[in-house]
């Protein structure tokens, strides 16, 4: 290891989830030494709120780690080694529309799949584009670490739009998961599994999973998957513990049951039992509502408290340990650890049979020059089929941002597995471009 001590700036600063973050810097600055925190959010009052708090806690527990949080994008990009990128665009407002207007329709109303998350890439693009221009316009040698949602549409628009740029696209479900998988075989960590994985972002499986020593742990994971999907695994630590997310790691049972040969990503769920999720949905109160009435209140009163106080003492706050990962693949490149890690790429072969150009998440090897590939050969008809058709979608969102075609944003919700036809995909496409005028571009 060397001696060098690392600058970061959090971007998405007034996030709910951004004091976790900053806790899990602090907690791992052993193996990953930090000079300076930044955070940059274009929502000055929301920032403030968490910034202030989180202010407070460093000054008490890390004094000597210079801490700023600005909206001005040079102050914040600035002599920077790493960006930790977890922005929402219109924020949970954006995203309760997101996942009502479908359900008028009888269509899911989900964060990141189907209408809702078209509707969510269409804003996250720019805004993810923004900050990868500001990091290479004031630090050219830092590199983004991109875990914003949609991440399958906002990889494509950065495969598109910023080919050449020094950023890795990552999503924590699949480390969730994976965790729950390791309880379920008494491992201590997923860090001693080696796994084989293929798919699109929120839209994945996994095919081979073995202990360090060689042992094959799928037999005893499907045990658990036939009986109680990923519910067997539940803890009072899990990061997900909202009755919504009970729900659905007991509904995995049943998408494991489509096939049995394979582990399956919860949000498969919404492709495979639409008609149970809408079933299941109140349109007057969704997932948007239960996280702004629970962890939206829980961490805002926090920072008030600490605010109020002057203490972070008996804060409350605890570090985001689930977001360890983040600094596992930050290390990867500072440190040359070469590392695995499931990230969202351009396929170009590591799929054999699917298409070169989509965005495949698959286990990659991370060091201080990027990723390398590992080749996950061929996939089953089946998963081929399905993925086909999503990637088409992802392709149409971003052509449709790019282009400012209605036409090829319309033909994206009507081919997404989840919307029954044409009529209805145009009604509900009709319906988010007026809730979404302030953010989309110009639909021609």
């Amino acid at each position: 290891m060397n001696d060098k001590k690392y600058a970061v700036t959090v971007a998405g600063g007034g996030s709910t989830f951004t004091p976790g973050i900053a806790l899990m810097l602090l907690e791992e600055r052993e193996r990953f030494p930090i000079r300076k925190i930044t955070f940059y959010d274009n929502d000055a009052e929301r920032q403030e709120t968490v910034a202030k708090a989180c202010e407070i806690y460093l000054h008490e527990n890390a004094p000597d780690i210079e801490f700023n949080y600005t909206t001005d994008p040079e102050t914040a990009f600035t002599d920077i080694d790493f960006v930790l990128a977890h922005i929402r665009v219109g924020k949970y407002a954006m995203r309760e529309l997101d996942e009502k207007i479908p359900l008028k329709y009888g269509v899911v109303g989900q964060e990141t799949c189907g209408p809702g998350g078209i509707a969510y890439g269409m804003r996250s693009i720019g805004g993810v584009i923004e900050i990868l221009d500001y990091m290479e316009k004031y630090s050219p040698n830092a590199w983004m670490l991109n875990y914003s949602n949609p991440a399958a549409i906002v990889a494509e628009a950065t495969r598109r739009l910023r080919p050449d740029s020094k950023i890795l696209n990552i999503c924590d479900m699949p480390i969730d998961l994976e965790e729950k998988m390791a309880n379920m075989v008494g491992l201590k960590s997923r860090k001693e599994m080696n796994v084989g994985y293929y798919g699109l972002n929120h839209f994945g499986w996994w095919y081979k999973i073995y202990d360090k020593e060689g042992n094959d742990l799928m037999p005893e994971i499907k045990k658990h998957m036939a009986s109680n999907g990923y519910a067997d695994a539940l803890s009072d630590t899990n990061q997900h513990i909202d009755e919504s997310w009970k729900h659905t790691f007991q509904k995995a049972r049943d998408v494991y049951a489509v096939d049995p040969t394979t582990i399956p990503n919860t949000y498969l769920k919404y492709y495979l039992y639409p008609d149970y999720v809408v079933e299941e949905s109140n349109p007057e109160y969704t997932r948007a509502n239960e996280v702004m009435a629970g962890r939206e209140k829980q961490v805002f009163g926090a920072c008030r408290d600490i605010i109020a106080k002057g203490t972070a003492k008996d804060s409350g706050f605890e570090a985001d340990a689930h977001a360890t990962y983040i600094v596992d693949l930050a290390c990867a490149i500072a440190e040359n650890t070469m590392e695995r890690f499931l990230l969202i790429v351009p396929n170009e072969g590591a799929v054999y049979n699917f298409e070169p150009t989509a965005m495949v998440e698959i286990p990659c090897i991370v060091g201080s020059n990027g990723y390398e590939k590992i080749c996950q050969g061929s996939i089953p008809t089946f998963q081929k089929g399905m993925m086909e058709e999503q990637v088409a979608v992802e392709k149409l969102v971003v052509e449709a941002w790019i282009e400012g075609s209605y036409q090829k944003l319309w033909q994206a919700l009507t081919l997404s597995k989840m919307v029954p036809s044409a009529k209805i995909a145009k009604q509900i496409l009709d319906d988010l471009i007026v809730a979404n005028e302030h953010f989309w571009p110009t639909l021609k």
